[in-house]
């Protein structure tokens, strides 16, 4: 059995390199260049009508925090449900081990990769409005899954290209929805709670899994609008809870910070260096650890939020891209931003390479240098944050793999993956389940492919809604024009009858 396992792991190892390499990151960021160039750097242009369009009318537009349809959610539930997926350990630990891997200049790579992931996560929410559709209870079904089936299906070369590219991506979803939203979180929290209490490790374990199985089933039993209010509850109070540690730890050390940005900009370009062969190896590293945990951290080109974005009460595709572009800016260069700082400048890492001064990696070593700012209250700081980030994680996670699960075998047999989504905690916590993790990691991976080719397949569809909605509602040249709200004629219909 031993040999077997060994086996799994040396054949998934491999299948990772490719999945997580150099060529996958290629497609990855590409597909994000391809979406900024078609619509002109659209993310740039249009940051201000972004802004006021979501957060900025968050207290003035009512449709934006509360649905009046039973079967939908607001879009502030929608982003806060997908920010609950995004924001995870990955923005504490991952953002750590991309340092300590790629050195500091991996987080400007990081950064480049949030920017051109805005297009790519833009175009799959503007796909996923454009192409849902409403299941047998009447509630909205969306996803990279039914864009692939009715869009690029629907096209020349694609009639059996796309539904099985569509059932691939729900399987690869079912399968990393039990490993890395659901086994590696999990793992998180007991890692986090086992550092600050001193009791033997199974039996925390056990305790934290059966308390985590308690509110897991509270919430994830009552469907979608139990889990949205959940996260429209937590993830904002988390998020501000974790930047607010951040930035009391970055003004502790105001005076590192140059030295901070210094590191992240020489590091990215290895200005020592860069004539000589070693220079471009170094910089090679810094991207692509940077590329790496950036595209893992806001799943920009996953095609994961794309279901929860879809189930929102919005009728324009746009608005919701907007959400889109709006929920990278915040795990990325807001979040794993803050994390990056505190630890470049808390001493705990060499500037010049990231390398850990103490040996400390991953999550031991952001939780190292908040204890050295904040004390005994560091490790409870860190224990807390990823607890919340983790949990939340967990619920976003159990949607996704819900809606997948529901493309593959039918609504009404959704609830038998529920018992078995959260049966898996108490596996989680109890046995050794790092193949699992490292599998389903794989497999995270390669819901990228068929969702990327759908997304390129259909950038032209993306950029004709994209025009429909400026030329109505931005420069408002054509206020007339008939708008793009859905493939379907029926859904057309009905989103053009309502009256917001």
């Amino acid at each position: 059995m031993d040999n077997f396992a060994q086996s799994v792991a040396n054949v998934n190892d491999v299948v990772n390199g490719v999945v997580w390499g150099v060529p996958a990151l290629v497609l990855l960021i590409g597909t994000g260049i391809l979406m900024t160039v078609l619509t002109k750097f659209f993310q740039f242009r249009r940051f201000g009508h972004m802004w006021k369009t979501t957060i900025g009318g968050l207290f003035s537009n009512k449709s934006i925090r509360k649905s009046h349809e039973a079967q939908s959610i607001s879009q502030f539930q929608a982003l806060c449900t997908a920010l609950s997926a995004t924001i995870g350990t990955g923005n504490i630990a991952g953002v750590a081990y991309a340092i300590t891997m790629g050195g500091p200049g991996s987080v400007f790579w990081m950064w480049i990769a949030a920017i051109v992931g805005m297009m790519t996560n833009y175009s799959e929410n503007v796909l996923g409005i454009f192409f849902r559709r409403r299941n047998e209870k009447g509630e909205w079904s969306g996803g990279a899954m039914y864009y692939l089936k009715d869009g690029v299906g629907k096209m020349k070369y694609g009639k059996v290209a796309g539904p099985v590219l569509a059932a691939l991506f729900s399987l690869f979803a079912v399968i990393a929805s039990f490993g890395i939203g659901n086994m590696g979180q999990v793992a998180s929290i007991t890692e986090s709670i086992n550092t600050i209490i001193p009791i033997e490790d199974k039996v925390v374990n056990i305790i934290t899994a059966v308390i985590i199985i308690i509110f897991l089933a509270l919430v994830i039993i009552g469907g979608l609008k139990r889990i949205a209010t959940t996260n429209e509850r937590i993830v904002p109070f988390m998020a501000v809870f974790f930047i607010i540690g951040s930035i009391v730890i970055i003004f502790m050390n105001i005076t590192k910070v140059p030295a901070a940005f210094g590191a992240i900009f020489a590091g990215a370009f290895n200005v020592k260096s860069a004539a000589g062969g070693i220079g471009g190896a170094i910089i090679a590293n810094a991207m692509t650890w940077g590329f790496k945990r950036g595209v893992f951290s806001n799943e920009a080109g996953l095609g994961s939020s794309v279901m929860v974005h879809s189930a929102s009460n919005v009728k324009e595709p746009v608005v919701q891209g907007l959400w889109g572009i709006f929920e990278v800016f915040a795990d990325t260069i807001i979040v794993c931003t803050c994390t990056a700082l505190v630890i470049l400048t808390s001493g705990v890492v060499d500037l010049e390479t990231g390398a850990s001064l103490s040996g400390a990696t991953k999550l031991g070593l952001a939780t190292e240098a908040f204890t050295k700012n904040f004390g005994t209250f560091g490790g409870i700081f860190i224990a807390v944050a990823v607890s919340l980030f983790a949990f939340t994680t967990i619920l976003g996670w159990s949607y996704y793999g819900t809606k997948a699960w529901e493309y593959l075998f039918g609504t009404k047999s959704t609830l038998i993956y529920k018992i078995l989504f959260i049966a898996m905690v108490l596996v989680s916590a109890t046995m050794n389940v790092s193949l699992a993790i490292d599998l389903s990691d794989t497999f995270n991976g390669l819901m990228a492919i068929p969702n990327l080719i759908g997304v390129i397949c259909l950038s032209t569809l993306v950029l004709k809604i994209t025009k429909n909605y400026s030329a109505r509602k931005i420069t408002k040249k054509q206020p007339d024009l008939e708008p793009m709200y859905s493939a379907f004629p029926e859904i057309q219909k009905e989103q053009e009858a309502r009256k917001d």
